[in-house]
């Protein structure tokens, strides 16, 4: 019998073993997780696709979540603790977190206050609306301080939607891009998903992430089918998270 219609995957089964780079599942300290029993939740739901290593990137924004080094890891302590009391041991979680380029990011910088991931990497984010006044001198100063700049959900900037040309300019910077999961299905509009799948085409996603705060964010992953061209394009980048930060 033939069949009209290409085969269409689950993307969550296609996340065995995947290492989680952004995400926002620390208990209290940003739009997260409220709770360490939500964090909790979202972990065992997480450890049900198959995912059991996660760096956890709180916000770090200087007038809505002025996080830092002894907030993150105060969170993080906390949530260790509840998944030994819950026998998650299998579960292995470390925090960095998603900086803003705002007006005192460079100042965090200069007193060597950023958390990057793994010591080498940092996750920068800008406004959705317009970039960020000082963001070409800022990566130049990330990339001077010894890391690489990892530009979070570069899909999702509206301003850039009609500025291809400005994502090549950023790759020739060496910004590294890292998409959102949730990108690739409806969750985030259709815009944000047709640019999303022009960056895979092209060849610009190095890296993905979850970017998930909730259980709503987990519920929509799930309901994402991806075609088998696309599954194509996206493994071997699900497979560059593992082997680049496990």
């Amino acid at each position: 019998m033939f069949t009209f219609f290409a085969k269409k995957n689950f993307l969550v089964d296609h996340l065995e073993g995947f290492v989680d780079i952004h995400n926002h599942i620390l208990p209290g300290i940003d739009d997260g997780a409220k709770t360490t029993e939500e964090s909790i939740e979202l972990i065992k739901e997480f450890s049900n696709l198959g995912m059991k290593h996660f760096i956890a990137t709180p916000h770090i924004m200087q007038d809505y979540y002025p996080n830092n080094s002894e907030t993150i890891s105060k969170a993080l302590d906390t949530l260790k603790e509840a998944l030994s009391k819950q026998g998650l041991e299998n579960i292995l979680i470390e925090a960095s977190a998603e900086h803003m380029i705002d007006s005192n990011f460079e100042v965090l910088l200069e007193k060597k206050e950023v958390i990057p991931l793994k010591h080498e990497y940092l996750l920068v984010e800008m406004s959705y609306l317009q970039p960020s006044i000082n963001f070409e001198a800022a990566i130049d100063r990330v990339k001077s301080s010894g890391f690489f700049p990892i530009l979070a959900h570069p899909e999702r900037y509206v301003f850039l939607f009609s500025q291809n040309k400005r994502y090549t300019e950023y790759k020739k910077q060496g910004i590294l891009f890292q998409m959102n999961l949730l990108s690739l299905g409806d969750f985030y509009g259709n815009k944000v998903k047709k640019n999303a799948l022009s960056l895979l085409d092209n060849g610009q996603i190095d890296i993905f992430g979850s970017d998930v705060h909730n259980l709503e964010h987990i519920t929509s992953l799930k309901e994402i089918k991806i075609s088998e061209k696309l599954l194509k394009i996206v493994q071997p980048i699900l497979e560059n998270s593992w082997l680049r930060f496990r």
